[in-house]
């Protein structure tokens, strides 16, 4: 099987530019290929994972990967899957994005020697004289055809405005710079880049007369694998100070089944005859499957020390054998009591398994709290922080949802 045959086989492609030409460029190690990444946030995400997963895989087959950190269209904001502007932010906040982006992205891409490159499209766009760019780029793009874009079409109705209007144009100048400093032949991205990528391919295809590809890789973990990525307490982070290593695993154990197999192709490593196998699997072994998946995705983000400790943790807490020195904990001290004492609502709060008091009581009163397995139905159960000494308790939400809770 080729590399770019394995790649349809996972499910990984939507659509591309020029297939014949995409396959001799990746099955022969000759693509150098980019993917966006927007520094919005000091981490990247689940959302993010596909992409980073598809670049290594790339790159282990000889292809030259070039992440393209969006310090300069972070600026802007782009107006893809948006009913509001984004949040445009400081230099300052982007570059320090960018930095934890690069350390982030070294657990997946190897950037010795030249094997890869991390960019930055500030360095380029940031220097543009705005005449320049209408002379030289402006002619090149329909206004008319611009606005049958997907991107541009969902925010006509709410108002779109022109500083968002540039953003494809910005895009395309990326691809076009990358085509003239680094080779940069092949552009990846999630299905609702897709205007923006053609407008790339155009942009090199009519200024310089030669040609470049496009590829959707079908992110699961894009469109609509984006509401995959977020769950009740927020985003699911590959930094572990925002999502631990146990959250992560957890995350992926409790994956929908209809998703589970799908998972394992595009994301992990393991040979696809295993896979084939495993999608074979139905019931309870869907559950042995579910936890191969968050093993392994674990491990390749955090190492396979810590996916160790999660499976363990997770096989403390689903066999009912009680609390695990690897799950998520909260300490409980003398300030977070009243009159000596700390109702089962302030406890879910503190362990931020429920965002408020009344979101708290709810949960609760709906049956779906237990500390260390017994249910609790009553919200004036109060504990002190004797209650959680030595090895703690284990204070559980529904089936999913749970923390060590110890006190000091």
């Amino acid at each position: 099987m080729t590399v770019y045959d394995e790649l349809v086989a996972r499910g990984l492609i939507a659509q591309v530019t020029d297939e014949e030409e995409i396959k001799e460029l990746i099955n022969n190690g000759k693509a150098v290929f980019y993917i966006g990444f927007d520094p919005t946030a000091d981490s990247l995400h689940v959302g993010h994972f596909m992409a980073l997963c598809l670049m290594k895989r790339l790159q282990m087959a000889g292809n030259k990967p070039i992440a393209l950190i969006g310090g300069g269209t972070a600026m802007i904001g782009d107006p893809s899957g948006r009913t509001d502007m984004r949040q445009m932010l400081t230099p300052e906040t982007i570059q320090h994005n960018v930095d934890c982006f690069k350390k982030q992205m070294s657990r997946f891409i190897d950037f010795s020697d030249g094997k890869a490159l991390l960019v930055n499209n500030a360095d380029w766009l940031t220097d543009l004289n705005y005449i320049d760019v209408l002379r030289e780029v402006g002619p090149h793009f329909s206004v008319n055809r611009m606005l049958t874009a997907e991107c541009y079409k969902q925010r006509m109705e709410r108002g779109l405005s022109f500083l968002e209007f540039n953003y494809m144009i910005m895009q395309s100048y990326d691809f076009y710079t990358l085509f003239q400093k680094y080779g940069c032949n092949m552009e990846f991205g999630g299905d609702d880049q897709w205007s923006n990528m053609l407008g790339g391919t155009e942009l090199i295809r009519r200024k310089l007369g030669k040609d470049a590809y496009a590829m959707t890789i079908n992110l699961l973990l894009n469109s609509e694998g984006k509401k995959m990525g977020k769950t009740q307490s927020g985003a699911v982070w590959l930094d572990p100070n925002k999502t631990s290593p146990f959250e992560f695993f957890q995350y992926w154990r409790n994956v929908g089944d209809s998703d589970v197999i799908k998972c394992l192709r595009m994301l992990t490593f393991l040979p696809l005859e295993e896979i084939d196998e495993m999608a074979k699997w139905e019931g309870a072994q869907l559950n042995q499957a579910k936890e191969i998946l968050a093993y392994e995705l674990t491990k390749l983000v955090h190492g396979e020390e810590e996916a160790e400790k999660a499976k363990e943790a997770s096989h403390a807490l689903f066999s009912g054998a009680g609390v695990s020195a690897n799950m998520p904990t909260v300490t409980l001290t003398e300030e977070d009591l009243v009159d000596g004492k700390m109702d089962i609502m302030a406890v879910l709060v503190k362990a931020g398994l429920c965002e408020s008091r009344s979101d708290a009581r709810r949960a609760v009163q709906q049956g779906g709290v237990s500390v260390d397995g017994d249910k609790v139905t009553d919200i004036s159960t109060s504990y002190t922080l004797s209650d959680f000494s030595g090895e703690g308790k284990v204070v559980k939400r529904g089936k999913k949802k749970f923390a060590k809770v110890v006190s000091q």
